[in-house]
């Protein structure tokens, strides 16, 4: 094993331990208080007021596939699925969710339906609440058009893997009067969502859905984690600098190959 390999193991190990001990400490009743990110706040919002108003709420977890790297936004948008569906399914209207990835509409069947279990509408569930809408880009995006354009649908939540296509279903919520709250991993789409999206999620924003929605202590967990380790990684690089200019970079080298 090297070194690096060797170093990226202990990492995993330490990040997964620590962010298992930070969920069971959440559990326990310490609040703890995220940074407001504007969007995320207008999704509880949005999510309120369909059920007020007896509107529907529309959800495109976008179309990553789940075998290729994109599959993180993916995971992304099935975990704030969960909730967002949870809440807003008590209304007159159920949320509809689009995809444009085969598996991915399988997956979030799966994950409506467990919504309506634990809420106890399962009596409510119908399978047309999950539509694949296309399996090209464009196709996905020309097939969820109509429910972005529907007046019944007061708000549209973007949340997954887009391309350059999801600028057809912000110009749809737009041209309907429709509010489009959107996020995605790609860089162009972002910038597409920025200027054309009510309230864009920018960059890593996106992967702290799942605390903001409060979809579980784990996701709360992982942002603490993550945090944790970016102190580490400060004091990693002072000690190495400290290392480097003491001349002792080439001993703690010679350190860690004789443990391996």
């Amino acid at each position: 094993m090297t070194i690096l390999g060797f170093v990226a193991m202990i990492f995993i190990l330490i990040f997964f331990g620590l962010m298992v001990l930070l969920a069971v400490s959440g559990r326990e009743g310490s609040r703890i208080t995220l940074r407001q990110i504007p969007a995320y706040i207008k999704v509880q919002r949005a999510i309120e007021l369909a059920v007020e108003a007896g509107s529907r709420l529309h959800i495109s977890i976008g179309r990553g596939a789940i075998t290729r790297p994109e599959s993180a936004t993916a995971f992304v948008g099935l975990s704030m699925l969960e909730k967002m569906i949870s809440s807003a399914s008590t209304g007159d209207r159920p949320p509809v969710v689009t995809t444009g990835d085969p598996a991915l509409a399988i997956l979030a069947q799966d994950t409506i339906k467990s919504a309506y279990q634990e809420i106890g509408l399962i009596d409510q569930y119908q399978p047309t609440l999950s539509q694949l809408t296309g399996l090209t880009p464009f196709s996905y995006a020309a097939g969820a058009i109509p429910i972005t354009r529907d007046r019944k649908s007061a708000t549209s939540i973007l949340i997954g893997s887009f391309g350059m296509e999801v600028a057809l279903l912000t110009d749809g919520c737009e041209r309907s009067d429709n509010r489009s709250l959107a996020g995605t991993d790609d860089v162009s789409a972002q910038a597409i969502l920025f200027a054309t999206a009510d309230d864009p999620i920018i960059g890593e924003e996106l992967y702290a859905g799942g605390a903001y929605i409060e979809a579980g202590p784990m996701h709360i967990a992982s942002l603490r984690t993550q945090d944790v380790f970016r102190w580490i990684l400060v004091g990693v690089v002072i000690a190495g600098i400290l290392a480097h200019s003491l001349g002792l970079d080439q001993t703690i080298t010679n350190l860690f190959e004789g443990l391996l």
